[in-house]
């Protein structure tokens, strides 16, 4: 049962994402509101990558990889939304059947004591999960009207 409701709230949390983001197009691939930021497809990218980190550190490394400077680095070689976009269904895929083949010991674990999230059940990363696409997913609200483009509600 808890397995379902994780993967059921990735879905629309995915789903959620796509709306926001199924407006831009490769001409939006490089807007950045401000030099130094992310453009468009790396906000994509980064949201992409900390699904991964995520599962990563809650379920296949057992630690959090802390490098910030190598993740960034990364990140920034996207120029492209499509590469973003795909990298991101990847993610959630991933992210789901990495829950699929966990059974609810595993999923209610402690994580490992550090400086995420330190000793609650594994399965609450996906709430992290939601919370850091749900801040990107309002950054990149603000990206698409920033380039003249509304943004579908995200609900829908």
């Amino acid at each position: 049962m808890l397995k379902k409701q994780l993967i059921d709230q990735l879905d629309i949390g995915f789903r959620f994402f796509k709306n926001t983001i199924e407006i831009f197009t490769k001409e939006d691939s490089a807007f950045a509101p401000a030099e130094g930021v992310y453009t468009t497809a790396q906000q994509i990218a980064h949201t992409a990558q900390t699904v991964d980190w995520f599962i990563e550190g809650a379920f296949l490394k057992d630690q959090f990889d802390m490098n910030f400077e190598q993740h960034d680095k990364k990140v920034r070689s996207i120029n492209s939304i499509q590469a973003a976009k795909d990298w991101l269904k990847k993610s959630f895929d991933n992210a789901k059947s990495v829950i699929s083949s966990k059974n609810d010991e595993e999923l209610q674990a402690p994580l490992p004591e550090g400086p995420i999230l330190s000793g609650v059940p594994r399965a609450a990363i996906i709430g992290s999960i939601l919370d850091h696409t749900a801040h990107h997913r309002g950054s990149l609200a603000v990206y698409a009207r920033l380039v003249g483009k509304t943004p579908k509600m995200p609900y829908g």
